[in-house]
């Protein structure tokens, strides 16, 4: 259910904001989508496990904070982001 270092790195990669960047907003917010993703297949055909169902719902949550910071910091950005992720309708 994790992600593979090989993927983690696409994603960086993809999102950094400059070259060292390792840690930005948008960093952030892609790695937790691909790990909500991944997770909510898992959930897909095992649906008693509440314990990753929690994860989840924690995860949501640290990406809907994150986001909400991008959107106060800088409106474009944000609308950028969530069109690249797929996210939000």
């Amino acid at each position: 259910m994790s992600l593979t270092q090989e993927r983690k790195t696409e994603i960086i990669n993809g999102y950094q904001v400059h070259e060292t960047d390792t840690g930005s907003a948008e960093v952030q917010v892609a790695i937790l989508t691909e790990r909500i993703n991944t997770l909510s297949l898992h959930l897909q055909s095992h649906k008693k496990d509440y314990s990753s169902r929690r994860g989840l719902l924690k995860m949501i949550g640290r990406r809907k904070r994150l986001l909400s910071y991008i959107r106060q910091d800088d409106q474009q950005r944000y609308q950028k982001l969530i069109e690249r992720l797929g996210i939000r309708g």
